[in-house]
């Protein structure tokens, strides 16, 4: 997202990385509502009356067995479900909100599972908050009986789609510990962090009985799984599920990598930031690029009035990544007030405008000046700032489209070796700012670019990293029905993020690694934090006169690890032979140009621990601090959210 800045500050408002300064005058909340309580009680089902001759003798009804909190156990498995984990939750003392930052689901989704409203067709989730409630192996067992029963009943429907998909509980369902019926929930949430997933969004069929054989049938299966499911936590991994079940299709499980490719190198410029600054300092660590904006280069102050410019702060900001080597994209955005003065006005206290200039040669002419100023010294151009936005962008998406192919054809006359990034689109959760992506596509505005921009960020407040992958799968299919295939960068972040609450010290320095590993997972070409200079914002790198944070030198330490490396693959999960919850992107590591290169792997999880093994030779373990370890024969690594770097990997990761 991008954000006000206040002329002539030193001190910027800005947003986490990624992130971005909120205006003076409006912000963006994002809120994760929990359902409220219905009061109406739970009917039950009814039973129709009349007698009936049975043709032979009926089995005698199992005893009632009642659980802590008050359900019947046996005869509503989803209840039942929702009484043990609200059992383990108070046992444990943990609030929603605590279990969401532990087991990476949202608060919703976790408040829907504890209270019996939706059961998940993985049993990930649950068993990611049974270990965050404490639960023994017994426990674990007990709960995984009790899922089984729930989601492979006569009720079961659908297709899972990743590990949090939900099926709502259906009619005389959701009765938590203590807790009145609640109803389903009708919006979408993300749980866990992955390529994909969601809650199924169908109520089930009714309940039909089931027979004493079908009964047998059904039990005999749950235990079999069970035993699957009891050998994996001996081993602390996570198995694919089993198939297989009548009337419950589940989608093919292909094991392997999430992608390989032929090594190809890094490159340096991948790991940029946005300035939030006007003075022309650069960041006092390492970094590959920057990007200019929220740093008065807007075209309303470069172009106060028609035909005069003021480029002073622009050059300051383009000498001082000069004198660093740094390549620079400059991005356009902020119509000025003399171009479109009937237009809505910007987030900035600059009277720039959303709306595109009522003329567009207006526009032509600019690009044309700046790139001819600074012909081999600015990069690369971003045609427009976060579209569609009420903030940033009004217009339609085929004059964005017109002005993209116009300013890029300018671009490639004056200066040939720049290049020229599409419109960067922002909201890409919404399906409407996907349509708009679909529209721009289809008015060509992608013909005459380079490499496309986009925002990728969290769906909600606080989740991890690895959870902008469901994104980036949902953007990959958006380009691909458009029919477009353009090179990636990701520009930037949501409005929003300026609101959200700074990150302990340790979180922002693992989750600002992490922003960059996501993106070569997702094989993006290049990566703007946001921002640096500012100090308002989630995750800070370094406040401009300020040393750097934690997090800025373990961004620096991972460029270490990774000059002159190559990237052969990435992937996560036991489909890529790694534990619940491991990622892993594999390097070949060049100490010489042209020597054959060491093989080495990135491994972190996005939420707990996770035990991994090599096959009987040693390696090195570097870790963010800058330490190294030595990693015997044999011996077992734990990896948790702060990456580290094993030189030597030998392909087991068991």
């Amino acid at each position: 997202m991008e954000h006000i800045v206040k002329q002539r500050k030193t001190d910027k408002a800005g947003g986490g990385s990624p992130g971005n300064n909120p205006p003076a005058r409006s912000t963006d909340q994002g809120t994760d509502p929990v359902p409220n309580p219905d009061q109406a009680p739970d009917q039950g089902n009814a039973q129709p009356g009349g007698k009936a001759q049975p043709s032979a003798p009926v089995p005698p009804p199992e005893p009632v067995r009642r659980l802590p909190g008050g359900a019947e156990r046996g005869t509503d498995p989803t209840a039942e479900l929702g009484d043990l984990l609200t059992r383990l939750k108070e046992r444990r003392g943990t609030s929603f909100e605590a279990l969401a930052r532990r087991t990476g689901l949202t608060r919703s989704t976790a408040h829907r599972y504890c209270t019996g409203q939706t059961v998940p067709t993985s049993f990930a989730p649950l068993e990611r908050l049974g270990r965050a409630c404490g639960a023994d192996r017994r426990e674990m067992a007990e709960l995984f009986q009790v899922w089984h029963r729930a989601i492979d009943g006569p009720c079961a429907v659908g297709e899972p789609r990743g590990e949090d998909r939900e099926r709502p509980s259906g009619p005389g369902r959701g009765r938590g510990r203590g807790l009145s019926e609640k109803k389903p929930s009708t919006g979408p949430d993300v749980g866990a962090p992955g390529p994909a997933g969601g809650p199924a969004g169908v109520s089930p069929p009714a309940q039909s009985p089931v027979s004493p054989r079908a009964r047998s049938v059904l039990t005999g299966t749950a235990v079999a799984v069970l035993a699957v499911i009891v050998a994996f936590l001996t081993v602390g991994r996570e198995r694919p599920a089993t198939s297989g079940t009548a009337g419950r299709p589940t989608a093919q499980l292909v094991e392997g990598p999430a992608w390989t490719d032929s090594p190809r190198r890094v490159p340096g410029d991948f790991f940029g930031v946005t300035l939030n600054s006007t003075t022309g300092t650069m960041p006092g660590f390492d970094v590959g690029a920057v990007r200019l904006w929220d740093g008065e280069t807007r075209w309303s102050q470069l172009e106060p009035r028609r035909g005069h410019y003021d480029w002073n702060t622009l050059d300051r900001l383009v000498a001082g990544a000069g004198k660093k080597s740094l390549p620079v994209l400059l991005t356009f955005g902020g119509t000025p007030e003399w171009a479109s003065p009937y237009g809505p006005r910007t987030a900035y206290s600059d009277s720039s405008r959303v709306s595109p200039p009522d003329d567009l040669e207006d526009w032509n002419r600019f690009v044309r000046a700046v790139v001819k100023r600074y012909r081999g010294r600015i990069d690369a151009y971003e045609m427009w700032v976060m579209a569609p936005s009420p903030r940033f962008f009004t217009g339609s998406a085929q004059t964005l489209a017109t002005m993209t192919r116009s300013g890029a054809g300018a671009i490639h006359e004056i200066d040939p070796g720049a290049t020229v990034v599409c419109p960067s689109l922002g909201e890409l959760w919404q399906e409407e700012s996907r349509q708009f992506l679909k529209d721009f596509a289809a008015a060509g505005g992608y013909q005459e670019c380079d490499v496309a921009g986009v925002k990728l960020h969290q769906k909600e407040p606080g989740q991890t990293p690895e959870s902008v992958l469901e994104l980036t799968t949902l953007i990959d299919r958006t380009f691909h029905e458009a029919g477009a295939h353009p090179r990636l960068w990701n520009t930037g972040t949501t409005y929003r993020i300026a609101t959200e609450n700074k990150l302990d010290a340790r979180r922002a320095r693992d989750y600002a690694v992490r922003f960059y590993l996501v993106g070569l997972y997702a094989r993006y070409e290049r990566e703007f934090f946001y921002n640096w200079g500012g100090h308002k914002i989630p995750i800070v790198l370094q406040a401009e006169g300020g040393p750097a944070t934690a997090a800025a030198l373990a961004v620096q330490e991972l460029q270490t690890w990774l000059d002159g490396a190559e990237i052969t693959g990435c992937g996560n999960g036991s489909g890529a032979g790694l534990p619940a919850r491991a990622f892993e992107c594999r390097f070949l590591l060049h100490r010489v140009r042209g020597d054959v290169g060491t093989p080495a792997a990135i491994r972190w999880t996005d939420v707990g621990t996770a035990t991994m093994r090599g096959n009987g030779t040693g390696h090195e373990v570097r870790h963010l601090d800058g330490a190294r370890t030595a990693l015997r024969a044999g011996e077992e690594l734990v990896i948790d959210e702060s990456p580290v770097l094993v030189v030597g990997t030998d392909g087991s990761r068991r």
